[in-house]
């Protein structure tokens, strides 16, 4: 398995909104992309930091994942991204390796990326999410 770089860093909040305002006003940077992800039950705002970005994340239903998140462990970093080279094939190491997954096959998530997420209780209370850029295999 390759990992390229940290893709992002999601991060769990109430109010789309208000975080974007903080992001933007009191750290200077710009929101490049808002999107919802309908089966995820999440509406993302994207930003930039050098090669990695932040995905603020807000639920859209209070039964999605972002919203039981919240009401569990209140707003906060919800996960970590990776960059892989050929997701179904880390997925296969990885699981070979006794690794949970959350998801055995890529689906899709925001910005047009193949996703999948390891369970937390297999990556030391971390959950972590392999992505590949679909664009990267042209």
């Amino acid at each position: 398995m390759t990992l390229t770089h940290i893709e992002h860093i999601g991060i769990a909040v109430e109010d789309l909104k208000s975080a974007t305002e903080y992001y933007e006003k009191v750290l200077g940077l710009k929101c490049y992309a808002v999107e919802e992800v309908k089966d995820q039950k999440v509406k993302t705002a994207f930003f930039k930091v050098g090669d990695t970005k932040i995905e603020l994340l807000e639920s859209t239903e209070p039964d999605g994942p972002i919203g039981k998140f919240i009401e569990k462990k209140g707003q906060g970093i919800h996960h970590i991204a990776f960059n892989v080279k050929d997701l179904p094939n880390a997925l296969k190491e990885t699981e070979e390796n006794g690794v949970r997954l959350i998801d055995s096959e890529p689906r899709k998530g925001a910005e047009g990326m193949n996703i999948a997420f390891l369970h937390p209780k297999s990556t030391f209370g971390v959950l972590t999410e392999f992505c590949e850029n679909p664009q990267d295999k042209k």
